[in-house]
């Protein structure tokens, strides 16, 4: 006996076709700069995070040291950092 293939679901196939892609960013979600409160989008570089001043602080903090006491710094809060939480 062949069963008959279920025929896609049509709001489901719509909601493929117009979901959003966006890349993961690989920095921590409570990184902060100015220069993020302009971003359009994640940061996917550190140029997209630092200005010209090159400062960045941490929204859980406050201050330019995060919960661990290290320096809060875009090569630096990423993955395998002990306070870094992903942006999902």
């Amino acid at each position: 006996m062949n069963s008959p293939t279920p025929e896609p679901e049509p709001d489901r196939e719509r909601r493929e076709s117009v979901a959003p892609s966006f890349a993961i960013s690989p920095f921590c979600v409570d990184l902060r700069s100015k220069k993020l409160f302009f971003a359009a989008g994640p940061p996917q570089e550190i140029d997209d995070v630092l200005d010209a001043s090159r400062h960045c602080w941490c929204r859980k903090t406050m201050q330019a040291l995060g919960p661990d006491g290290e320096i809060v710094d875009p090569r630096d809060c990423r993955s395998g950092r002990s306070c870094f939480e992903s942006i999902l």
